[in-house]
Parts: C-alpha cells; sequence; structure tokens
C-alpha cells in the first residue's frame, strides 16, 4: 500500500464532506513522509509512536493533536485493508493540559506590527500582508485559519462588517469592527490590489497573488519575533519555541475580560458576548481564560467574594 497515495484518497474524501484540513493536511503529509522514507507500507501504533518521537519537541496539547489526527488516517485505512491498524480507542499519550498563554503587552504587539512591516519581499507584499494581518488578529481575537481565509468579498468597509465564513466546526459569525480597524483594512485593500494590478480571491495573498499561507504566516511570526526578542535566535530558518500568533488571541480575550471586571460589570452576563465574538463552541470555552490568567482569577475570586459578603449583611 502506498500511504502518500491513500493520504490524496482521503483529504480528497474529506473536503468533499465541507472539512476544512489545512492542519490536518500539514499533519498528514508530514507523517506520510516519514512512513515513506522508513519504507513503511502499513500503519500501526508503533510508526505513529515513533514519528511523534522524530519531531521537534511540542507541547502535550500539539502532541495530542498530531495524534489524533493521524490516528482518524489510520482507521481509515484500517478500513480499506486490515493490514492497517490505528491505536486503539481509549490509547492515551498522557493526561494534556492547556498551556498558559502568552498575553502580549501593547509595546510587544506594536514591536511586532512594526517589524512585520519591514519584512523584505521584492513587491513589499510580504510585509504589508504579514503586519496587516498580525494586527487584525491582535485586535479581532481571529483564529489565524479564520483572518487566513478571508476572501476581499468577506469584508464590507460600508457597514464595518467583517464575515467569518470559515469558523471552526464551520460556524459563521459576523464581527462589527471599530472604524481605526477599518481604515486600516480598506488601507491595505486598496495597496494590495495597487501592488498586484487586480483584485485578487483572497484577501490576504503573496506576492505573487496567491493566499497567503498559514506557513508564510507562521514563519513571518517566528522571523520577527526572533528579531524583537521574543525568542531565541535559531539556525536554519528554524522557528523556535516562544509566544505563538495564537497568543494574540488570547491576549484579545484576556483584555476584554480584564476590562469588564475594571469597569464594574457583570462578566458572568457579558460572557456570552465574548464567546459569540470568539466562535466558541460553550462559554465553558471562554471561562478557561479566568483559571489561565493569575490576574483574571484574582478578580473573578475578589468579586465573588464581595458578592457573598454583601449576601451576608443583608
Amino acid at each position: 500500500m502506498n500511504v502518500l497515495a491513500e493520504l490524496d484518497r482521503y483529504l480528497n474524501v474529506r473536503r468533499q464532506l465541507g472539512a476544512d484540513l489545512r492542519t490536518d493536511e500539514r499533519i498528514l503529509r508530514r507523517f506520510a513522509a516519514f512512513a515513506d522514507g522508513a519504507n513503511e507500507k502499513y500503519v500501526n501504533t508503533g510508526l505513529i509512536m515513533r514519528w511523534l518521537e522524530s519531531l521537534p519537541s511540542a507541547s502535550s496539547g500539539t502532541r495530542a493533536t498530531r495524534f489524533r489526527v493521524v490516528r482518524h488516517f489510520g482507521e481509515w485505512l484500517h478500513g480499506i485493508d486490515p493490514k492497517n491498524e490505528a491505536p486503539p480507542r481509549g490509547f492515551t499519550l498522557g493526561r494534556i493540559r492547556r498551556g498558559r498563554p502568552y498575553i502580549y503587552s501593547d509595546a510587544e504587539i506594536l514591536a511586532i506590527i512594526e517589524h512585520a512591516r519591514a519584512l523584505p519581499s521584492v513587491y513589499g507584499m510580504r510585509g504589508l500582508t504579514s503586519s496587516t494581518l498580525f494586527g487584525l488578529i491582535a485586535v479581532t481575537g481571529l483564529r489565524i485559519s479564520e483572518a487566513l481565509g478571508l476572501d476581499p468579498g468577506d469584508f464590507d468597509a460600508g457597514s464595518g462588517v467583517l464575515q467569518i465564513r470559515k469558523g471552526k466546526l464551520g460556524k459563521e459569525r459576523l464581527l462589527p469592527l471599530e472604524p481605526s480597524v477599518v481604515q486600516q483594512l480598506e488601507s491595505y485593500g486598496r495597496e494590495r490590489d495597487r501592488l498586484l494590478g487586480h483584485r485578487p480571491q483572497a484577501f490576504f495573498v503573496t506576492c505573487e497573488g496567491h493566499r497567503f499561507g498559514d506557513c508564510g504566516a507562521r514563519y513571518n511570526f517566528a522571523h520577527v519575533s526572533q528579531q524583537i526578542g521574543l525568542r531565541e535566535p535559531q539556525p536554519f530558518l528554524r522557528h523556535g519555541r516562544g509566544p505563538r500568533i495564537h497568543d494574540l488571541r488570547h491576549t484579545f480575550a484576556v483584555r476584554t475580560l480584564l476590562n469588564w471586571y475594571r469597569a464594574g460589570k457583570d462578566v458572568g452576563r457579558e460572557m456570552i458576548k465574548l464567546t459569540t465574538w470568539l466562535g466558541h463552541s460553550s462559554p465553558a470555552n471562554t471561562y478557561w481564560y479566568l483559571e489561565a490568567v493569575p490576574e483574571l482569577l484574582e478578580l473573578a475570586s475578589a468579586r465573588i467574594a464581595g458578592v457573598a459578603a454583601q449576601g451576608e449583611a443583608r
């Protein structure tokens, strides 16, 4: 069996079913290349574990995602040929904990955007796209996949609304933008179209007019992060470890909650707004920030203690 050939068929079937496979495909192609390089014709638990061990160190959550994606592929292969074996249900890599998010300061976010703007390229599109992309994620809390999936028609400058069509689990939502954000996106669109000489199909693009990809975005972010000291410099164009693009989303969520607490708002009542804005499947995913950020946990505890004290006084 040719694992690479079966992978293409697997991805095509899932795409036809409407799945968003940008992350899954990247993981699976690395796994298939590893299997091919090891001259393995069939997938099994041992091969999957050797592949995981061959990868650079990563958080437990990232390792769990890699394992889950490859395991599902193994189940597909088993259905085609029983000689393939996926890890049994219940097999675990250990207890998975979500890592504590990195919360950027205003100065760090400005430095990221400014250094991204200076990234060199033939037509200047690399710096223009990267700086606008990172800035948009910082002020809206979009997922990187949602931002990269935008098309020009998803941005309505007249109403100041951004349509997210490719959210997690296929969910769509509309985000009203601040006037300053609308101006930045309008400016990017005009300069993008001027440099290309036409309006592209994707909103965020490369110098060639192709949709800006996940790998390119993460590489540029890692490069900028190394320049400003958020990551250690790495040889051979490696990304290194440190704060991620996704932490811009975390920063947006945490600051929103902090502002609500400091303004004396009823955070429990407001939480559904943030859950909807972020595209979370349930408020429980949004409440995680209260546990992950010490300052938020302290504010929440103080609020609860204050309410309890008022109740006793009555």
